[in-house]
């Protein structure tokens, strides 16, 4: 598991404490009963500081599971890393 899958497993920890840590990398809206609006700002805050970096909110509807996010912060610290 690299670095940025493993800090958003803690995440998604934090956020859904009550999702088996199994089931994390796994996990969609769809999948995960508490994962309404409410949580999904409530996530988003919670990577944004984990990660030291802004989500650009128009991406926020893309985001919709594990994976998607992975990717989105994987291309995200890419991005910065070539800027740097």
């Amino acid at each position: 598991m690299n670095d940025i899958r493993a800090r958003l497993t803690t995440c998604f920890a934090t956020v859904f404490p009550a999702l088996e840590p199994a089931k994390i990398p796994s996990a969609t809206q769809k999948t995960v009963a508490a994962w309404d609006s409410v949580a999904a700002i409530t996530l988003l805050n919670v990577i944004e500081e984990e990660f030291n970096t802004q989500v650009d909110f128009e991406a926020l509807a893309d985001l919709d599971s594990f994976d998607a996010i992975a990717a989105y912060l994987n291309d995200r610290v890419a991005a910065e890393n070539q800027g740097a």
